[in-house]
């Protein structure tokens, strides 16, 4: 009868040990289990980490987004004006070429003459002719622009010529020019009364510009070694001759090479024309056309620079 407490007190710490054991393992499971699996915190973190990232990524494509439609409309714009000038300026090309073109045909019907005598031409060097044949050019040019254009003439201008030939190589459009061409002679075209044959070598200065008058040019360039050939021109058919008034507003300037000439080109001498008849002044006509090459410069500039030389003595 004594042992059976033992039994039971035997029995009660075996059985507390196998619960101590139970518990020390059901402890390490759950605290492995704990570290295996995350905590709502942990759980919350992570969520709200990737909301964050996804959020972020969404903005970052929304603002990718306006960028590239802020840069293509400005394409857009930058092209829409590129056209509207382009179309402008077609468009202006096109009302100038009309105004030239009429301003030109009114010349034809009503303008003051200037005719270029091609007659002398087979006396020139085919490297003179290409020269002849771009001066050509440069004054069917100055007329262009011109408010007031002259008629222009090319006389004794043979198709089947080398002049004929360069000026459609050099110049583009030369067919479409606004100019009368002719095989024929400015002595047949006009009368001798109207015409006034302009020349380096006359001894009559031209004083002003008329209207009724047809001046000719002699189709020569400055590097002909041929002198008084368009004086000779004229003189053979008894026409009125004249020069540019250079002796009277300019005076030889000091050069080193001691050069001085008063043989111009015929686009040379044309802007002069051009130049007096809109301003009526010798001196702007004369500074217009002639290059400073040519050694001379105005009398009343020379006067100048001598009282300034003066002064500063």
């Amino acid at each position: 009868m004594e042992e059976a407490p033992h039994e039971s007190c035997c029995y009660s710490d075996g059985a507390s040990k196998l619960n101590d054991a139970a518990v020390s393992d059901l402890l390490e499971v759950l605290h492995i289990d704990v570290e295996l699996e995350p905590t709502c915190a942990d759980r919350e973190d992570t969520s709200c980490s990737k909301n964050v990232t996804r959020k972020q990524r969404n903005w970052e494509r929304r603002l990718e987004v306006k960028r590239r439609k802020r840069k293509e409309e400005k394409q857009r714009k930058k092209l829409n004006r590129l056209n509207k000038d382009v179309n402008e300026l077609q468009l202006s090309k096109r009302v100038m070429k009309a105004i030239t073109k009429e301003r030109l045909e009114e010349a034809r019907a009503a303008g003051l003459r200037l005719c270029v005598d091609l007659s002398m031409t087979d006396r020139l060097t085919n490297k003179e002719i290409s020269r002849l044949a771009g001066q050509i050019r440069r004054l069917y040019g100055s007329n262009k622009k011109s408010l007031q254009p002259f008629h222009i003439f090319l006389t004794e201008f043979k198709e089947d010529s080398l002049l004929y030939k360069e000026c459609v190589r050099m110049n583009d459009g030369f067919l479409n020019y606004l100019i009368d061409m002719t095989e024929e002679s400015w002595f047949h075209l006009f009368p001798s009364e109207d015409v006034i044959y302009l020349t380096p070598d006359a001894s009559e200065a031209l004083e002003y510009v008329e209207e009724d008058k047809v001046y000719i040019l002699g189709g020569l360039v400055d590097e002909t070694i041929q002198k008084k050939m368009s004086f000779t021109r004229a003189k053979e058919f008894g026409i009125r001759m004249a020069r540019l008034p250079i002796d009277e507003y300019m005076v030889k300037k000091p050069n080193p090479k001691n050069f001085h000439s008063k043989i111009l080109a015929i686009n040379q001498v044309f802007e002069i024309l051009l130049t007096f008849r809109d301003t009526k002044d010798w001196t702007k006509a004369l500074v217009a056309g002639i290059p400073p090459g040519k050694g001379y410069m105005l009398a009343s500039a020379a006067s100048a620079d001598v009282i300034n030389s003066q002064e500063e003595l």
